[in-house]
């Protein structure tokens, strides 16, 4: 008996397989930018990368011997399988207890423990806001925020800071922006890129305004304590009325990045975050926890580490950036802003004083191509005309690369030549 069902395979469609929505908004300003750039390094002089905020890449900032030594003692318990996605109940004690003060006592319960302080930034702004309660950001500010704003659809407004003193916010314009659907306010206290750290006198002014118009602020302070002066503060610890959840973590304050441990803790002294409380839970199972071994190290980590190693970090920060303000603020094109913490300064470019040079990109390829110098080009933050520059590589490498960007400004100097447009021959 014959068959009559054809040999021949289907025709495969040549149609390309769509992404979703969520892959399609998901947007990482750093890379989007840097994967613009233009990395030639001048192959007879070193690359010296001051782009990076990663504590650990020169190798001269390290973690003190007591964090490697709880992680080893960890190894010998029992954090091999699967933990409460929201954190182990000792580690969130030990924070707790880490962060508590006098005027905000903290218990476990106030604690979630997260991957990193970016994920911590992830469940708080998931949890608060939504496709139609906007979350209010810096400008300049940390592009994760808008990265996971854009992932969930959430809608974003950015308030400005002012350089002229000391990059704290425009409190008016910040006002300006808030409307019914307003569902937060993001802080960043130190402040990556800029460097500064609130007076306690702003950041009761930050608070006023948000509990003006009845707004929980969403606090990133991985930088919490690397503060060189001033009276710069927790901001759960001066609220009283105001919601804070606040977001850290070990990756600066420890110098461990990669081990991506964070934690998200909720001051609120009222009870009014009760089913906010219950989503940060919810949102935590999502990963279904962070590193199990790592966090199992905190409790000793947070114990047995001194503060003269806390101290110590701070103090040769502080020196950094006396070098790179020192060494830049007399090359009359450019203008340094001298950090009063975190691990950054930002550097204006006088581009009306540049001959062939237009904006921040082109200065961030050239003096890459020229001198091989790599500062971040701080469009990546939002605004233009301005490069960062971290302060934890070596002495040596900090001096050499500010010869080099006096030497790479002098060459660009403006000899009263015209002006020449971006792309022109």
């Amino acid at each position: 008996m014959e068959c009559n069902r054809s040999n021949k395979m289907p025709s495969i469609s040549k149609s390309k397989i769509a992404i979703s929505p969520c892959a399609e908004n998901t947007i990482n300003p750093i890379r989007k930018l840097v994967d613009q750039l233009i990395i030639n390094p001048n192959p007879t002089k070193r690359l010296l990368k001051l782009n990076i905020g990663d504590p650990s890449v020169f190798g001269n900032f390290n973690p003190p011997p007591e964090v490697i030594k709880a992680v080893s003692d960890n190894l010998q318990t029992s954090c091999y399988g699967y933990i409460p996605a929201h954190g182990l109940i000792p580690t969130r004690e030990a924070i707790a207890n880490f962060y508590t003060t006098e005027k905000s006592p903290l218990t476990f319960e106030d604690v979630y423990i997260t991957s990193g302080c970016s994920d911590a930034l992830r469940v708080a702004m998931d949890c608060l806001g939504s496709e139609k309660g906007n979350i209010l950001l810096p400008k300049p500010g940390f592009p994760l925020y808008q990265t996971i704003a854009g992932n969930r659809g959430i809608p974003v407004k950015f308030y400005n800071l002012l350089s002229e003193e000391d990059w704290v916010i425009d409190l008016k314009h910040l006002e300006q922006l808030i409307d019914e659907n307003t569902a937060a306010i993001l802080v960043t206290n130190p402040s990556n890129p800029c460097g500064s750290a609130f007076s306690v006198k702003h950041q009761m002014e930050i608070l006023r305004v948000a509990e003006k118009h009845n707004l929980p602020i969403i606090a990133d302070e991985i930088y919490q304590n690397m503060v060189f002066e001033g009276d710069s503060k927790s901001f759960g610890e001066l609220s009283t009325n105001v919601p804070i959840l606040s977001c850290g973590g070990l990756a600066k304050r420890w110098l461990v990045p990669g081990w991506r441990v964070g934690w998200l803790i909720v001051h609120d002294r009222h009870e009014r975050l009760s089913q906010v409380k219950d989503g940060l839970i919810r949102l935590c199972q999502v990963i279904l926890g962070a590193n199990a071994l790592i966090q199992g190290a905190v409790p000793q980590i947070l114990a047995t580490v001194p503060q003269s190693f806390y101290k110590d970090t701070v103090t040769r920060l502080k020196k950094a950036a006396d070098i790179l303000y020192s060494e830049l603020k007399n090359i009359p094109q450019i203008r340094p802003f001298m950090p009063k913490g975190a691990m950054y300064m930002m550097v204006q470019i006088k581009v009306e004083e540049l001959h062939d040079i237009n904006d921040d990109m082109e200065f961030v390829e050239k003096l890459i191509e020229e001198q091989s110098v790599f500062p971040l080009p701080a469009n990546i933050f939002g605004i233009p005309n301005y490069v960062r520059l971290v302060l934890t590589a070596p002495e040596d490498i900090l001096r050499e690369a500010c010869k080099r960007i006096a030497e790479f400004c002098d060459v660009h100097k403006l000899r009263n030549l015209p002006k020449r447009s971006r792309g022109c021959p």
